[in-house]
């Protein structure tokens, strides 16, 4: 180990309890939840393998009047959900980490669509989703039932063997709302000032005390920068009530788009401002997150007793083995964040959480991956592979390791494929981790051969000694207007010199004057087209048939920034519009909603609307190989197949990778989780 990363591998005693290192995995969502216990214990399982000292679940419901479906949540509500649970807390100390649980209850925040009982707030307060729902106000009674449901899933936390028990008390669920002054109207002694206020918090806390006696610590998850206008140290006042009361603090900021905010909108450690004066508060230990990738930073921010124990939610989805590696010295092979948020996409969705760096995140127990051990080769056999995007990069990356022999053709001087045009866009200079982390890894496989500048003709894939071949030559955007809105392509755009598409923009193809971007792809591409644009000094209007811009971003945490951003820069908004004609200068509208038309003066117009597989040479390969029968498989991978997501590429390359001479490849597809199974 480096001397100088030390630090981080210090114990350090938590309560009762002591976590072996510095490195925290802190609560998050994982689209698993109490309906996936197996993939969930085998997804924490692998973080425990993989160094950090502490693995929590994510948000843990502690009633069913407490449900947030479809966002996946644990549970502790009976014994089913504490042998599910003891899955999860078995394997992670079988590692030597200690486990944790979020303990929940939702307020308004949530409207208990699946169980369908009406939450418990401060008042009668409607859904913060934007659900025709409210929540009802506690009256004694209820204060009786939560007291009462805090103590079992205490109870049930304990006897699941779980080490540290949260009350989650931020992010505008039940806890975080007694706090808040602009909230907290009641006229009892749970309202008024900072003790009143305070004291339903000041009762769960005791409650957790007692039940995790010398066996469990507890900790709370809090915003300490959220003051109200009326009082700027109203936080403050309500955290020295409690400062001293749990064994930890887990400190966010209240604003849920910085705490998770993408590269594009947060730069590493920007969590740190909102809550570093709270460290001179309490005495107890500080955990935080920030993105950390840097091992320098993450020693600085100790030494500096910003905080005493580094967290992390998505560094640790991007690379399970990163506590590992830095205490092996190895940090040449840790896979960074690159804060695009996929990751939080499943929760959002309701689906298993994913990852663009780490394709094995979601699969440990459905497909048996794990991030750094690939099954040996079967037999020796080589592999040609026709593209070096992210998809052709994880490809040989996988197949390298395991050991197979593997030729790479790039017809570009460089890897990387769209992620090189793609982080050249303002603020996704991060993404090129995505090529940076393979590229070092090829420096390790002597067995895998990369030749840039080597475009591929038919002729010379026939003659190549390979057995297989794997096209992941990706997929080039339409200009023709094609996509989810418009079926065909729109005919009077067709030799319009003054319309581009998202490619020619990435290299250097720009227009100017009056300018016009369609959006109907609805994700990052053409919000930061937009306002790349307008910086540069065109006047750019962004069009897009959706009702807000990014309308993906809803999904990634991202769609305010975006629509913000734009604002902000100067871009004109138009919503709910498709094209119907671009002729000489005058774009012409319709209305998504009515039969109304209008038309708007533009220099130029960005179609940014779908794309199209670069597949034609693979359909030649396999044409000639039906004469011929050279090749015993030609497969496509990535964009090539399905344009996508980059981490769906990655994930497509590791996929073909892995199931590569496997036999049983299409019983994963049938394997699903479920309560039943435990």
């Amino acid at each position: 180990m480096n001397e100088k990363y030390k630090i981080l591998f210090d114990p350090i005693k938590i309560g009762p309890v002591t976590s072996k290192n510095r490195f925290y995995q802190v609560p998050h969502c994982t689209g698993m939840g109490w309906q996936r216990p197996n993939m969930l214990a085998s997804m924490r399982e692998i973080k425990a393998e993989g160094g950090w000292g502490v693995v929590n679940t994510e948000y843990c419901s502690i009633h069913p009047s407490s449900d947030d479906l479809p966002h996946s949540y644990a549970a502790l509500w009976d014994k089913t959900d504490i042998k599910a649970h003891q899955l999860m807390t078995s394997k992670v100390h079988n590692h030597g980490a200690l486990a944790g649980v979020e303990l929940w209850y939702s307020g308004a925040n949530a409207s208990s669509q699946y169980t369908r009982l009406s939450p418990l707030d401060v008042n009668s307060r409607p859904n913060l989703k934007g659900l025709p729902f409210q929540s009802r106000k506690m009256d004694k009674q209820d204060f009786k039932d939560l007291r009462k449901w805090f103590r079992q899933a205490a109870i049930r936390a304990r006897e699941a063997e779980f080490d540290i028990i949260y009350a989650y008390a931020n992010h505008s669920y039940l806890l975080h709302n007694f706090q808040r002054s602009d909230i907290n109207d009641r006229d009892d002694s749970y309202g008024g000032d900072t003790q009143g206020r305070s004291k339903f918090l000041k009762e769960v806390i005791e409650i957790l005390k007692e039940e995790a006696g010398n066996k469990m610590a507890v900790a709370i998850r809090f915003s300490p920068d959220e003051d109200n206008q009326k009082n700027s140290n109203e936080t403050l006042d309500f955290f020295n009530e409690v400062s001293e009361m749990p064994d930890l603090w887990d400190l966010t900021p209240s604003n849920w788009d910085i705490e998770l905010g993408s590269s594009r909108f947060t730069d590493e450690g920007d969590n740190l401002k909102f809550i570093n004066h709270i460290k001179k508060i309490t005495s107890k230990p500080v955990v935080a997150v920030g993105r950390f990738t840097s091992v320098d930073a993450m020693v600085s921010i100790i030494k500096k007793k910003l905080v005493d124990i580094i967290g992390a939610a998505r560094p640790s989805i991007a690379d399970p083995f990163l506590p590992k590696k830095i205490e092996e010295d190895r940090l040449e092979d840790i896979r960074e964040c690159i804060g695009c948020n996929i990751c939080y996409t499943g929760d959002q969705l309701g689906v298993p959480i994913r990852c663009t760096q780490n394709p094995t995140m979601g699969e440990e127990w459905r497909r048996g991956w794990h991030p750094e051990v690939l099954p040996p080769k079967k037999t020796n056999d080589s592999i040609l592979v026709i593209g070096c995007g992210p998809s052709g990069l994880e490809v040989a990356h996988a197949l390298g390791k395991r050991n197979y022999t593997v030729i790479a053709a790039e017809e570009k001087n460089t890897t990387g494929g769209r992620v090189v045009l793609e982080s050249k866009l303002p603020s996704l200079n991060e993404w090129i981790r995505v090529k940076d982390y393979r590229e070092q890894q090829f420096l390790k496989l002597s067995n895998v051969e990369i030749f840039l500048n080597s475009k591929m003709y038919l002729k010379d894939i026939l003659e190549s000694e390979a057995e297989h071949i794997v096209f992941a030559t990706g997929s080039k955007w339409r200009s023709d207007g094609f996509g989810r809105t418009n079926t065909h392509p729109i005919k009077e755009l067709n030799n319009n010199i003054n319309v581009f598409n998202p490619d020619d923009i990435m290299k250097g193809n720009l227009p100017s004057g009056e300018v016009v971007v369609f959006d109907d792809d609805y994700y990052y591409l053409a919000p930061i087209m937009s306002e790349m644009l307008q910086k540069k000094g065109c006047n750019v209007t962004y069009i897009t048939t959706s009702s807000v811009v990014c309308e993906f971003g809803n999904y990634t945490s991202e769609q305010y920034n975006y629509q913000r951003s734009l604002i902000n820069s100067g871009v004109k908004l138009i919503f709910s519009q498709n094209i119907i004609s671009y002729n000489d200068k005058e774009l012409k509208l319709s209305c998504m909603y009515s039969d109304k038309i209008s038309t708007i003066r533009t220099n130029a117009l960005v179609m940014i609307t779908s794309r199209s597989p670069n597949d034609k040479l693979y359909y030649e390969l396999v044409n000639e190989n039906d004469k011929i029968n050279k090749f015993k498989s030609i497969k496509r991978i990535g964009d090539c197949l399905a344009p996508a997501t980059i981490a769906s590429a990655i994930y497509d390359g590791r996929k073909y990778a892995m199931e590569f001479e496997d036999e049983f490849s299409e019983n994963y597809l049938y394997k699903r989780d479920s309560n039943l199974n435990i």
